[in-house]
């Protein structure tokens, strides 16, 4: 399974770690903590027409990626869009913007991730863009059909696919050394002597340039990247 056993903490910091860049967003779970799969995009303009559309060429796992432009004042994705993704095939559906129908959409299980919440549903119907199903945006970052995206209780984040196995591999590490400090911690070990920040804290007196991800490297802590 895409990203079995990480989280979006530790694939935002597997990313930073490979050059990768760290394309997440604060969006909430309205149902199903958690989302993993290919990403299909689509931009909504007022209609339910460009979700079904995008539905045609869906695969089995894709997740639908909606770009609403973060607006505030409308819900772009019911109860109805969640169902017929979910008949499709989907693994879940992100939304930049809001959702509404949230107790239906809750009774049909499918991860659901948005800014929130809001009865109104659009008032409006814009001209529909030529790369409507080709790209979305989220927050600051732009995404397609080459990028997959993961879900969790922090929000999401966007990964290239061709960069998965290797984002994977250092998260699954950077994972691994985090829950090892975690149990020294709970054991007795301060993080502080894990990491020999005393020692940090004199090599910087020495070399005030040195920063402190340049000691956790050297010492192998792992603990921001």
């Amino acid at each position: 399974m895409l990203f079995e056993g990480l989280t979006t903490a530790h694939v935002a910091d597997a990313c930073l770690r490979a050059g990768v860049p760290v394309r997440t967003a604060s969006l909430t779970a309205v149902v199903g903590g958690r989302v993993a799969g290919r990403v299909l995009p689509a931009q909504h303009v007022g209609s339910v027409d460009v979700f079904l559309e995008a539905l045609e060429s869906a695969e089995d796992g894709d997740v639908l990626v909606v770009d609403n432009g973060g607006r505030r004042d409308e819900a772009c994705v019911g109860d109805l869009v969640a169902l017929e993704a979910k008949a499709a095939g989907l693994a879940g559906i992100v939304i930049w913007g809001l959702h509404r129908d949230t107790v239906d959409i809750t009774a049909i299980g499918l991860p659901v991730f948005s800014l929130g919440a809001m009865p109104t549903g659009p008032l409006r119907l814009d001209p529909q863009p030529d790369d409507a199903l080709s790209t979305a945006t989220i927050g600051d970052w732009s995404v397609n059909r080459d990028d997959v995206v993961l879900g969790d209780e922090d929000g999401v984040v966007f990964v290239p696919a061709d960069r998965v196995d290797e984002v994977t591999g250092l998260a699954e590490s950077i994972r691994d050394t985090e829950h090892r400090q975690a149990a020294e911690i709970r054991a007795g070990r301060s993080l502080r002597e894990q990491v020999r920040f005393a020692e940090y804290l004199t090599a910087r007196a020495a070399d005030p340039s040195l920063t402190f991800r340049q000691h956790l490297r050297a010492v192998r802590g792992a603990i921001e990247e």
